[in-house]
């Protein structure tokens, strides 16, 4: 009996550039927000700074786990970023931070409903949870923002 090495689960071309797009950017805002954790300055710098480093953490994990379903579904994952924008100030960090979320979150529901419709229900769920993470991304940029 021979056994397959093929993914149980079969994806359009569509779908799997799509994660891959989704891996781009999430290294890009990784760096940018480990970048300006590093670059915060006066005093404001004290209440966000750690802020910027757990978010960078969460989105190198979701690099991850979006790289781990893309090998499965038999692609190779991308290792360039999309391009990087750090700012220079912290109320430019903010802005462009919270831009790159709801960019994220656009796309992740593009991407939902495009998995969902091909019955990849993993990477469908995979996405949810990603999805509600860049929700309180967003969320603590703009709360962040508003006290800028």
């Amino acid at each position: 009996m021979a056994i397959s090495l093929e993914p149980v689960t079969k994806v359009s071309k569509e779908l799997k550039e799509l994660l891959n797009k989704a891996i781009a950017r999430e290294i890009q805002v990784s760096v940018q927000y480990m970048w300006q954790h590093v670059q915060v300055r006066g005093v404001k710098a004290v209440a966000v700074q750690d802020k910027f480093k757990s978010t960078a953490i969460d989105e190198m994990k979701h690099a991850e786990k979006i790289a781990e379903r893309l090998w499965y579904l038999g692609e190779t994952p991308t290792t360039k970023p999309t391009p990087i924008v750090v700012g220079d100030s912290l109320q430019e960090f903010l802005a462009l931070d919270v831009t790159a979320e709801v960019e994220a979150v656009e796309m992740y529901k593009q991407i939902i409903e495009l998995a969902t419709a091909e019955k990849d229900f993993t990477t469908a769920h995979l996405f949810r949870e990603i999805l509600e993470e860049e929700e309180e991304h967003h969320d603590l940029f703009t709360t962040m923002l508003e006290e800028v």
